[in-house]
C-alpha cells in the first residue's frame, strides 16, 4: 500500500472512528441532534489535498487537486446547509463547485510545471465566476452578455501562456481574443441596456485592458536592451 492510500484510509478511519465513538458514548441522542456527518465528505476532500501538499516533489500528485478540491468545497457547502438547516444554500452556493474545479485544475498545472493548463483552467473559473454572479442575484439574463467571457478568458490565457514562454505570438494573441471579448461586451450592453450604464461599465473595463496590454509588452524582453548583471 502506497503512501497516497494509506494516509487516505488513515483520514477516513479516523473522521469515521470518531464518529462511532461519539455515538456509542452519547447513544441516540447524538444520532438524532448530529447536523455533522458532511464532515465525512470533508475529510475525504482533505485527503485528496493533503498528498501533492505533504509530498511537493512528486508532481504526479497534482491531479489530486482536481478532484480534491470540488470534494472539500462540497463538504463545506453541506456542512453549511446542516448545521444552518439551510439546504436552500445550494441553490446559490453550487457555481463554487465550478470555481474548485477550475482552481484545481490551475494547482494541476502549477505543480506539472505545464503552462498550458491555465487554458482550461481560466475558461472554467471564468464561468464559474459568471454562474456564481447570476445564482446569487438571480439575473440569469445576464448571459446574453456573459458568452464574452469565453473568448475574454481564452485571451488572458494566450497572454500567460505568452508571456511565461516568451512569445510575441501568443501575446498578440491574447490581446485579440481580449479585445474582441471587450468590444463584443460592449456592443451587446449598448444593444440591451443604456448608454450611461454602458460608459459606467465598458470605460473602466477598456482601462484594465489597456493597462493590461501596456504589463505585457513592458515584460517582453526586448532586442538589444542591456542585461543586468
Amino acid at each position: 500500500m502506497n503512501k497516497f492510500a494509506t494516509l487516505f484510509f488513515g483520514i477516513i478511519l479516523v473522521v469515521v472512528g470518531g464518529l462511532a465513538l461519539a455515538g456509542n458514548l452519547l447513544g441516540s441522542m447524538f444520532w438524532a441532534g448530529f447536523r455533522a456527518w458532511p464532515l465525512l465528505v470533508v475529510a475525504a476532500g482533505l485527503a485528496f489535498m493533503l498528498p501533492p501538499l505533504l509530498a511537493p516533489r512528486q508532481r504526479g500528485l497534482g491531479g489530486l487537486f482536481v478532484p480534491g478540491l470540488p470534494v472539500l468545497v462540497a463538504g463545506g457547502i453541506l456542512l453549511a446547509a446542516s448545521v444552518l438547516d439551510r439546504w436552500d444554500i445550494w441553490a446559490r452556493a453550487w457555481p463554487l463547485e465550478v470555481l474548485a474545479l477550475g482552481l484545481g485544475l490551475l494547482l494541476l498545472g502549477i505543480w506539472l510545471r505545464v503552462v498550458w493548463m491555465v487554458i482550461p483552467a481560466f475558461l472554467v473559473l471564468g464561468n464559474g465566476l459568471a454562474l456564481l454572479f447570476c445564482a446569487i442575484t438571480g439575473q440569469w439574463h445576464l448571459w446574453r452578455l456573459f458568452w464574452t467571457i469565453e473568448p475574454l478568458a481564452l485571451g488572458l490565457a494566450f497572454l500567460v501562456v505568452g508571456l511565461f514562454n516568451r512569445s510575441k505570438v501568443f501575446v498578440i494573441l491574447g490581446l485579440s481574443f481580449s479585445g474582441f471579448a471587450i468590444l463584443a461586451f460592449a456592443l451587446m450592453a449598448m444593444i440591451a441596456f443604456s448608454v450611461t450604464w454602458l460608459l459606467g461599465i465598458a470605460g473602466p473595463v477598456l482601462l484594465v485592458a489597456a493597462g493590461l496590454a501596456f504589463l505585457a509588452f513592458s515584460f517582453w524582453p526586448r532586442r538589444g536592451a542591456p542585461q543586468s548583471a
